[in-house]
């Protein structure tokens, strides 16, 4: 009896150490889509939110780690069909999700509520997404006629180059840049957060500056119209704002005037709006001499 009390106390320690992987229907109509299958029983998505949350948290009290990833029900259903599975099993979800936990982007439970936990996860989805396209429109566009270089490298090495002086260039403090471009059939959004020091030694996310780079590298590549802008914070200071606009495999900078109309101007509607209070709109740091990108 002893040894099987033992095993059963070690099998409860090894379920506290395995991490889990949950496939939530954020979405009403991806809810309301999973409910053709009969082995899905839930049949009101306020409902169902509620008892997802009430699982993570009680697996949280347990001391058990769980990631949380969109459950796309288009998607599941070409998994399955590329996989032989049925669609309509539990097992077959069960599947699905930990694949996700694998390929696709997921966000950890950290007690936080579920209402604040769906909206980081869409951004991630949103930006894993964003960067799969913007490599994919990169590899496509093939190499230089007159030289054979791969235009989308080199694009990529000319973006990679440009944001590290810009971050170079910028004063000391905490940045967040962002990137929006007009790509061939949608456009492309990319942010940097990132923070330099008096003695010129910047930190950033080397997977965020990845994807922000390759963003940018598409505007290159492209030729397609676009424009980053850098605000950075620095305590007891005024905000400050640079900007810049794509010209060909380059950045042009934005007067303090043209960054100031930007930001005070509705993208919608096109109305003036009021400018933000604490904020200096300004003209961008000199980058250095620049280098060229390719020029073939």
């Amino acid at each position: 009896m002893a040894h099987t009390h033992r095993r059963t106390t070690m099998r409860q320690v090894l379920r506290r150490e395995i991490a889990g992987t949950i496939g939530l229907l954020a979405d009403e109509a991806d809810f309301t889509a999973m409910r053709r299958y009969r082995s899905f029983t839930f049949d009101d998505h306020p409902a169902y939110l509620r008892q997802v949350e009430a699982l993570l948290r009680s697996r949280a009290a347990e001391g058990r780690h769980t990631a949380i990833a969109l459950f796309n029900p288009e998607e599941y259903e070409d998994y399955c069909a590329d996989t032989g599975l049925d669609p309509d099993t539990p097992d077959s979800r069960t599947r699905f999700t930990a694949e996700l936990a694998t390929v696709g982007p997921t966000v950890p439970y950290d007690g936080q509520p579920l209402s604040d936990l769906v909206p980081d996860l869409v951004d991630e989805a949103v930006r894993q997404a964003t960067w799969e396209y913007a490599t994919m429109v990169l590899a496509r566009i093939g190499a230089c006629a007159s030289c054979g270089e791969d235009n989308g490298r080199a694009a990529f090495a000319r973006a990679s180059d440009l944001v590290l002086r810009i971050l170079h260039a910028a004063n000391p403090g905490a940045h967040h840049l962002v990137c929006s471009i007009t790509a061939p059939s949608e456009t492309l959004l990319a942010a940097l957060n990132a923070t330099s020091d008096s003695t010129g030694i910047t930190a950033l996310d080397q997977t965020e500056a990845l994807e922000f780079a390759t963003v940018l590298a598409v505007g290159f590549a492209t030729d397609s119209s676009g424009g980053l802008v850098m605000r950075t914070s620095r305590t007891g200071e005024p905000d400050r704002v640079h900007g810049w606009r794509i010209r060909g495999d380059g950045l042009e900078p934005l007067t303090a005037a043209e960054v100031f109309d930007a930001y005070c101007t509705d993208v919608e509607s096109g109305d003036l709006v009021s400018p933000e209070s604490g904020v200096d709109y300004c003209a961008p740091p000199d980058l250095g001499p620049d280098t060229g990108g390719h020029t073939h």
